[in-house]
């Protein structure tokens, strides 16, 4: 299936590692370019040596109040034709094991900057005409995770804010839609296997297996059949689907409208 992508433009945050790497390559193959953007620069030339010059990076924390003066830089006038807005999440820990400095780094690393950025890009989709957004959030915005009470209430949140500015702009010919996934076979769930295996005590392969069982695959999701999704997304067949939250999570969510 041709997305027609080819010659298309995109940023991709979080890009260096998990599911922001898999759906970098993904846009590559499809004939796109990506400006890349991630922290840590050696992951991000490792990006530019598989792909050439269809990645250009970009080094920056993407929290970081700097951020989009730097990136107006970077962009040089040029209007990407989207943007997946992806980042990793708060650290894990019940209500009791959180300060309320933790909550109040949450909501900036979790909320506020993806506010900031999509209020610089939308009023550039809208001169254009054009736009896609494609937010990564995670099951935790259907169904809680167990142990991760930062994200289980600031990742709906994004949701309820991306879902309110879908239908501010979809006369603008822009969409915006979230992919909530669930346990992937990245980096991401080796952090933790680790954490649960301090908490429990049970080896990290227990853990992980313990992990599998929250789905019905029998196997945790792979990352490369993820950017699949998310490139559909991204292109131009996916115009009338917007403010949609799609579970991509092996039927790991057990709600009706998982």
């Amino acid at each position: 299936m041709d997305l027609h992508l080819k010659g298309r433009f995109f940023l991709v945050t979080g890009a260096s590692s998990g599911l922001g790497k898999a759906i970098t390559g993904q846009l590559v193959q499809e004939g796109a370019e990506v400006l890349a953007i991630a922290r840590n620069q050696d992951k991000l030339d490792e990006l530019v040596a598989e792909y050439g010059s269809y990645v250009q990076t970009m080094a920056a924390d993407v929290t970081d109040r700097k951020f989009l003066s730097l990136l107006g830089l970077k962009l040089d006038a040029r209007i990407p034709d989207g943007v997946l807005v992806n980042a990793g999440g708060p650290p894990a820990g019940g209500f009791f094991d959180t300060d309320l400095n933790l909550w109040d780094e949450a909501y900036q690393n979790v909320l506020l900057w993806k506010v900031s950025l999509l209020k610089y890009l939308i009023p550039l989709f809208k001169s254009r005409g054009s736009g896609r957004v494609v937010m990564i959030e995670s099951i935790s915005v259907k169904q809680p995770v167990q142990d991760l009470i930062l994200s289980n209430a600031f990742r709906p949140a994004v949701v309820g804010m991306a879902k309110t500015l879908a239908s501010e702009v979809a006369k603008d010919g822009i969409t915006i839609n979230i992919l909530a996934p669930g346990y992937h076979d990245t980096s991401a769930m080796q952090r933790l296997y680790q954490k649960k295996s301090l908490k429990t005590g049970h080896s990290v392969e227990h853990v992980k297996k313990l992990f599998i069982q929250e789905t019905e695959t029998g196997h945790l999701g792979v990352a490369a059949d993820f950017a699949q999704m998310a490139a559909w997304l991204l292109s131009p067949a996916s115009a009338f689907v917007t403010g949609q939250v799609i579970s991509v999570a092996g039927n790991q969510i057990k709600g009706l409208w998982g």
